[in-house]
């Protein structure tokens, strides 16, 4: 982990955070600046910055983000009406926590595109 990533500390439990799900590998929160309705961010507990960053061996640790992605959304009743789930990487796609991040985006219609 990094000392001073903002969700390296969120993982820690040195800032607070409303967990959705945790597991070993995977831990989910509410996004505190909330672009829908049900807005979670899904990360990994290892420190990964980007997309970019991803090695061959943490492939399936992102799998488990977009399952757990899954799991949630059933969870919170939108899996049925639809959701979005996003990966930013890098500054020009909006990317501002370099810790690789999968929002779970749902709870309204979402427009497309998004931006």
């Amino acid at each position: 982990m990094k000392e001073n990533c903002l969700f390296c500390k969120i993982i820690r439990g040195e800032i607070d955070s409303k967990i959705i799900f945790e597991n070993q590998s995977v831990l989910a929160f509410n996004d505190i600046n909330p672009q829908a309705p049900i807005h979670i961010l899904i990360i990994p507990k290892v420190h990964i910055s980007t997309l970019n960053d991803i090695q061959s061996s943490q492939i399936e640790l992102v799998g488990e983000m977009v399952k757990v992605s899954t799991l949630i959304a059933k969870d919170l009743k939108i899996a049925k009406n639809g959701y979005r789930t996003i990966f930013n990487c890098n500054q020009d796609a909006g990317q501002t926590v370099f810790h690789i991040h999968l929002h779970l985006l749902g709870g309204r219609t979402l427009n497309w595109p998004p931006g």
